[in-house]
């Protein structure tokens, strides 16, 4: 069970580190309630993992992901309209 206050959880640049958590012989683990609230997530919520062989793993809320990827996909809309090549007329 977690037992840390809010307050000393927060780290630099608004990271912060939620506490340890065990994983059950079904391979459940349990969300710290602390970040189940800042990052609005309720149960019966999807969650996206990622990994990374030498770095870990990685949890992020399907709106959060959703957010980021419609922010690229404008970005490269932007990136792209503004580098192609201008054609010159026929004739």
């Amino acid at each position: 069970m977690l037992t840390q206050a809010k307050d000393d959880m927060e780290t630099s640049e608004g990271k912060r580190f939620y506490g340890s958590v065990t994983v059950s012989k079904r391979g459940q683990l349990v969300i710290p309630v602390y970040a189940r609230k800042d990052f609005n997530i309720r149960a019966g919520d999807k969650l996206l993992v990622f990994g990374d062989l030498e770095r870990g793993l990685d949890l992020a809320t399907f709106d959060i992901m959703q957010k980021t990827m419609e922010g690229t996909t404008g970005l490269f809309r932007e990136v792209g309209s503004t580098n192609k090549p201008k054609r010159k007329p026929k004739g």
